[in-house]
C-alpha cells in the first residue's frame, strides 16, 4: 500500500471530507455513550437541543464561539507561515490586562473612543507578547513551540500576582478579581435578555478581514509563500524574517482582541478564569478549519455546539460532559486523516 498525490482536488471532495470526518468522530464517540448506558440517539438529540434548541441556547453557543473564532484565526495565520504559536492563551490574557489597565477608570472617554482604544491596546499587547519568542526564533533559532508555551505560564502567574496584589478590587469581598470595566468600555448586547455581545460582530469582521488579507494582499501572499517554502521565498526576494515578525504581530493581536472581547463583552472584570483554555482550543479550531479563516468560523461554531450541548446532555442523561473534550479531540484526528486522504489517494501494489 502506498499514497499517491492527487493531481487535482475536486470541490465536492474538499467540502465533503471535513463533514464526513466530523460525522465519523461522533460515530466513534458513540461507544462512550453506550458505555454510560445511555441511548445514542437521545444523547445526540439532547446535545444539539442544548446548543441550538432555543433562542437562549443559540445565543449562548454564539457567545462561546466568539473568542474561539479569534483565537482560531490567531493560530491559523501563524501556522500558515510555519510559526507555531502555542501561546494564544497568554496573548489572550495580555490583551485582557491591557484593556483592564485602560478601562477601569484610567480614561474617561465616550464608548466610541474608549472601546476602539482598548481593542487596539489589547491587540498591541498580544502582538508584542508573541514578538519576543518570534525574535528569538528568527535571530537565535530558538524553538517557538517551547517559548510560546512557557510564556503562557509566565503570563498567568503575572495575572495571578496582579489579582492578589496591586489590581485586587477591595469591593470584591476577598475574591481575586480586578476592578470592573467602566460602563463606557463595555461592549453592547446584540440580543436582549441574553449574553450575546458585539464581540461576535468583531470576530466575524476579523475572519473576513483575515481571509481578504491572506487571499488578496501582498502580505498574505508573502505569509503563504514563507509557510510553503522558506528557502524558495528567500530566493525570490521575499523578506522571510520580516514576514514572520509581521505574522506574529497579526496573530498575537487577534488573540489579544479575543481577551478584550471576553472581558468587555461577557465578564466585565479580569479574573484568572476568564478563559477556560480558549487559546489552546483555538489551535484545534484552526486545524479543523484547515487554516482557512472563513472555515475557522464554522469550526468554532461546531466546537461551541459540542461544548454547550454536552452540558445539557450531561444533566439529562448522566453522561459526563468531558465527552465534549473527547469529541473535539477525535474530530481533530479524523479531520487530519481526511485532509491526508484529500491530498493523497491510497494505492495497492
Amino acid at each position: 500500500m502506498y499514497l499517491e498525490p492527487r493531481s487535482k482536488i475536486s470541490l465536492p471532495l474538499a467540502v465533503c471530507a471535513p463533514l464526513a470526518a466530523v460525522i465519523a468522530a461522533m460515530a466513534l464517540c458513540s461507544a462512550l455513550i453506550l458505555w454510560a448506558d445511555s441511548s445514542i440517539v437521545d444523547a445526540y438529540l439532547l446535545l444539539f437541543k442544548g446548543a441550538l434548541g432555543s433562542r437562549f441556547a443559540i445565543s449562548e453557543t454564539l457567545t462561546r464561539a466568539t473568542p474561539l473564532i479569534l483565537t482560531g484565526l490567531a493560530a491559523a495565520v501563524a501556522f500558515r507561515a510555519k510559526l507555531w504559536n502555542i501561546g494564544a492563551e497568554g496573548q489572550f490574557y495580555a490583551g485582557a490586562c491591557a484593556a483592564t489597565l485602560l478601562g477601569t477608570g484610567t480614561l474617561d472617554w465616550p464608548p466610541y473612543l474608549l472601546i476602539p482604544t482598548m481593542m487596539l491596546a489589547g491587540a498591541l499587547a498580544g502582538g508584542l507578547l508573541l514578538l519576543v519568542p518570534t525574535l528569538l526564533k528568527t535571530h537565535l533559532k530558538v524553538d517557538e513551540v517551547v517559548t510560546t508555551l512557557l510564556l503562557n505560564f509566565i503570563v498567568l502567574l503575572f495575572v495571578n500576582y496582579l489579582l492578589f496584589g496591586p489590581w485586587k478590587d477591595p469591593m470584591a469581598m476577598g475574591w481575586p478579581q480586578a476592578a470592573p470595566i467602566v460602563e463606557n468600555g463595555l461592549l453592547p448586547l446584540l440580543l436582549a435578555k441574553t449574553r450575546l455581545h458585539a464581540g461576535l460582530l468583531i470576530s466575524l469582521l476579523a475572519a473576513v478581514g483575515t481571509w481578504a488579507l491572506m487571499r488578496f494582499s501582498i502580505w498574505g501572499y508573502e505569509i503563504r509563500a514563507v509557510g510553503a517554502n522558506q528557502k524558495a521565498a528567500d530566493f525570490f526576494g521575499i523578506p522571510v524574517n520580516r514576514t514572520v515578525i509581521r505574522t506574529a504581530l497579526i496573530s498575537g493581536g487577534l488573540a489579544g482582541i479575543a481577551g478584550v472581547c471576553e472581558l468587555c463583552g461577557l465578564k466585565g472584570y479580569l479574573t484568572l478564569d476568564l478563559s477556560p483554555g480558549f487559546g489552546y482550543t483555538g489551535i484545534v479550531v484552526a486545524m479543523l478549519a484547515g487554516l482557512n479563516p472563513l472555515g475557522v468560523v464554522l469550526s468554532a461554531f461546531f466546537i461551541a455546539v459540542v461544548y454547550n450541548g454536552a452540558d445539557s446532555m450531561s444533566r439529562a442523561l448522566g453522561v459526563s460532559n468531558y465527552i465534549a473534550d473527547v469529541i473535539t479531540a477525535t474530530a481533530l484526528i479524523t479531520v487530519l486523516v481526511s485532509m491526508l486522504l484529500t491530498r493523497y489517494r491510497i494505492r495497492w501494489k
